[in-house]
């Protein structure tokens, strides 16, 4: 069997919004990957992200916005031949995010793009007070391209 492309916006947006999380790969100042798992928002083709205001995923990002971002989801064993190891394979559907990280300063914004994600996660809205949104750093990711795959569905 083997895997099939998306080129359906909307199969890719589903999917998408399925996974609880994603991962955010980036490359630090020595070229050496870093991956992260992260919460999410996602509006429009664009994803959200928070985080604390410092440590090594700032620094990496504040020197180069690239990122990839990977969803995955429906994972389900199956093979065609129990004694065959060969046979065996896991069922998936995935997207990869390729885009830019840009920060978010506007208090405003930040409480749209919190709210956002925690409308994903808790099904409602949240008061968010000034202290609050300043020491949190909340970031967008435009994508410049989508890839999709399905494999056993």
């Amino acid at each position: 069997m083997k895997s099939r492309t998306l080129d359906s916006r909307q199969a890719i947006n589903e999917i998408i919004h399925k996974c609880e999380v994603c991962h955010v790969g980036m490359v630090d100042a020595e070229n050496k990957p870093y991956v992260l798992p992260f919460n999410f928002g996602y509006e429009d083709g664009i994803i959200y992200l928070h985080s604390a205001p410092e440590g090594k995923k700032i620094t990496i990002l504040e020197q180069n916005n690239n990122v990839c971002i990977a969803f995955s989801t429906d994972y389900v064993l199956r093979y065609q031949h129990l004694e065959v190891a060969c046979s065996w394979s896991m069922k998936y559907r995935s997207v990869l995010a390729y885009g830019r990280i840009e920060f978010i300063g506007d208090l405003v914004e930040k409480t749209r793009i919190l709210n956002l994600i925690m409308q994903k996660y808790a099904g409602k809205e949240f008061a968010f007070n000034k202290p609050a949104l300043v020491n949190v750093k909340v970031y967008k990711c435009v994508v410049e391209r989508f890839e999709g795959k399905v494999y056993g569905y």
